[in-house]
């Protein structure tokens, strides 16, 4: 295990720790290829990721953290990518079957290969679809959807030179429009939909959930240190809910002298949000 970190933890620097609950076993050998790294992290899985792809950060680490469910629900993720978020929740046994969709060959590939390699085939199943397509995937609603989609539109930002690391920035296969109307449509009435988001984007998010019949009900500003600007918001939304929300209190990654903070830890430790 490694020691506890002094700074907030970054896209590039996720501690490893030992609390997972998945044996991990596997029904064929899964090895890296040429384009692809393999690394521990947390809850002591085994990660394989494109070298020059997105790469597990900040803001999969907090999804999985704030997704929650009963242990017997059935889970959706939309745009699993890499498969770790599904990965995080299947290891805390927040879900008793997950279904990962990805619409990219090589990713939903991926994604299988490590769902195999940390012995999760038990729990979680890929589909290759279009989330756009919602007859081609999850025939039965779900209890919970969750989704990391990209920040970016089309016509923003810098395109970049990989084709999958750009589609998870940008809007190539989906708008957030498209995520929530997708979320609405496989999610139980009262299910949740949970996602993680830019707050300079919060007006977009807002608007789409509810456009598609998803009530925002908790809404978590996460900030990199005390007395920055918030960079990520978890917002929990749900399927038929009554008007009205909660903005929780601020959660901080470190503190003013770049400390992580006890909320941070308790989620590097224990893969639950203390909120």
């Amino acid at each position: 295990m490694k020691e506890r970190q002094d700074t907030a933890p970054s896209a590039t620097d996720i501690p490893r720790i030992l609390g997972g609950q998945a044996e991990k076993t596997s029904d064929a050998p899964v090895s890296p290829l040429p384009d692809e790294r393999l690394d521990e992290v947390n809850d002591r899985l085994s990660l394989l990721q494109k070298k020059k792809g997105m790469t597990f950060g900040t803001d999969a680490l907090l999804l999985a953290a704030f997704v929650h469910a009963r242990p017997e629900s059935r889970g959706l993720e939309l745009g699993a990518g890499s498969g770790i978020v599904s990965l995080l929740c299947a290891a805390r046994s927040k879900f008793a079957h997950i279904e990962c969709v990805e619409i990219q060959h090589e990713y939903a590939d991926l994604c299988r290969r490590n769902v195999r390699l940390n012995g999760l085939g038990d729990i979680i199943e890929v589909t290759e679809a279009d989330l756009r397509c919602e007859k081609d995937y999850a025939p039965k609603e779900v209890d919970a959807v969750f989704a990391n989609p990209p920040y970016m539109t089309c016509d923003s930002g810098f395109a970049a030179s990989d084709p999958g690391r750009h589609a998870a920035r940008h809007e190539v296969w989906g708008g957030l429009a498209d995520f929530c109307r997708a979320a609405a449509h496989k999610v139980r009435y009262g299910g949740a939909f949970f996602t993680v988001w830019r707050p300079d984007r919060m007006t977009d998010l807002l608007c789409h959930l509810r456009a598609a019949g998803l009530e925002p009900k908790k809404m978590v500003f996460v900030f990199p240190a005390e007395g920055a600007a918030p960079s990520l918001l978890l917002t929990e939304a749900r399927r038929g809910g009554a008007p009205g929300g909660l903005v929780t209190r601020p959660f901080y990654m470190a503190d003013k002298s770049g400390n992580t903070t006890p909320e941070m830890t308790a989620i590097l430790t224990g893969g639950r949000m203390p909120l």
